[in-house]
């Protein structure tokens, strides 16, 4: 699928934002594929919050007006619902998101951590009731964790032409080389996240991207995020860089083009998290 760009404005400087979750995040790196939409220079997120709880419209009001206030800009380019709140009307929810889109405060709304069956419910409710229809999508997706995209978000995203943009591209670090056994992840900060991939299945995959990388003399993170950014109704991985050293391996991404039988020997080796 390609996606068609999005028109907007002139982009405002980027900014760090700490979202709704009130934990500072540092700009991340986006990995955009020729073809497909613009990506938005502004894309905060509502989601767990101490002060502001679930996806009631006041509280999607004043957590996108801290939004602005935080980040010194009068709009913001993409507004994500970052986790469903069953516990309200969905109708609430998407008119509270449309509310803002009409007041000129959000351009555009995204969706996260939804299911295909409530994503579909809220287009029926936005088209029914005449309010502006999500652009976006959000989901857990890599190498060692495609099931979710690949047996209903990913066709999902494609009929309702959403821009696609996988966060956890890396797998917390896995997918860039730097573990090769379970003693090299015992111990890590982030051990628990790790846990489902650090398995005979998932070093199989980092031994394959190793050999891809070194055959390309890139890094294995190089050919992850190429790998995701080359699969169907993907418009750009989302990966994070905790120092500047990690950068490169991430920007080199954008040049590498995989063939069909690199592409085709890391989606057949990582089968088994399909």
């Amino acid at each position: 699928m390609t996606c068609p760009p999005v028109r907007r404005p002139e982009p405002p400087s980027p900014r760090a934002d700490s979202g709704s979750s009130g934990t500072i995040r540092l700009p991340t790196v986006l990995i955009p594929d020729a073809g497909r939409r613009l990506l938005p220079d502004v894309a905060p997120r509502h989601d767990i919050h101490p002060q502001y709880h679930g996806l009631g419209a006041d509280t999607i009001a004043a957590a996108a007006r801290e939004s602005l206030l935080r980040l010194g800009t009068d709009s913001i380019d993409l507004y994500y619902a970052h986790f469903d709140d069953p516990q309200t009307p969905l109708e609430e929810t998407a008119t509270a998101f449309d509310l803002l889109v009409r007041q000129g405060l959000v351009r555009a709304i995204g969706l996260s951590n939804y299911t295909p069956q409530r994503i579909e419910e809220w287009f029926a409710i936005a088209r029914r009731e005449g309010l502006s229809l999500p652009v976006a999508l959000e989901p857990h997706y890599n190498l060692v964790h495609r099931a979710d995209v690949e047996s209903g978000l990913g066709s999902l995203a494609e009929s309702e032409e959403l821009a696609v943009f996988p966060y956890f591209s890396l797998a917390s670090g896995f997918l860039t080389g730097k573990y090769h056994s379970a003693a090299d992840v015992s111990g890590v900060d982030r051990e628990g996240m790790l846990s489902e991939v650090v398995t005979d299945d998932g070093f199989a995959v980092v031994k394959q991207l190793s050999a891809i990388a070194a055959k390309h003399d890139v890094q294995p993170a190089t050919v992850a995020l190429a790998w995701l950014r080359q699969r169907p109704s993907v418009s750009a991985p989302i990966a994070s860089a905790r120092t500047v050293d990690q950068l490169p391996a991430l920007m080199e991404s954008v040049s590498l083009t995989l063939g069909a039988e690199d592409m085709a020997t890391l989606t057949k080796v990582s089968a088994p998290f399909a």
